[in-house]
């Protein structure tokens, strides 16, 4: 499960998640990466900020984790890369998700679904 833990810097109260590998349910950091990438071509430290952006700063997937899940979901055929120069200037891995990455996220996606729609009953259960 995501850990939820206080974040520097941000006000009294408000939470985000830090995703390591161990924490986070099966499939869940596949699932945020592809659906990142399904917005467009990033390198790796964009994947990151990308996740941060949309979660409004409540999901933060540290570079030990993204790395080696972007290696796997390379080789798996869901993500295509290229070396290009980044914002800066410097060169820099960019990823893009292939046809198949688009179908594995939505089976991804529709999976989440299902899994949020179980849990919810069971919470609602009196």
């Amino acid at each position: 499960m995501p850990r939820l833990s206080r974040h520097r810097g941000r006000a009294k109260g408000s939470t985000h998640v830090t995703q390591k590998k161990a924490d986070l349910l099966q499939g869940t950091l596949d699932m945020l990466i592809l659906k990142a990438l399904s917005l467009g071509a990033l390198h790796g430290y964009g994947v990151i900020q990308r996740i941060r952006q949309t979660s409004d700063e409540m999901l933060n997937v540290e570079q030990g984790s993204l790395y080696p899940a972007l290696y796997r979901i390379e080789q798996k055929g869901w993500v295509s890369s290229k070396w290009e120069t980044n914002e800066t200037g410097r060169r820099a891995k960019f990823y893009s998700l292939t046809r198949a990455g688009r179908k594995q996220l939505e089976e991804e996606e529709a999976s989440w679904d299902r899994l949020v729609l179980a849990i919810a009953k069971v919470r609602q259960a009196t």
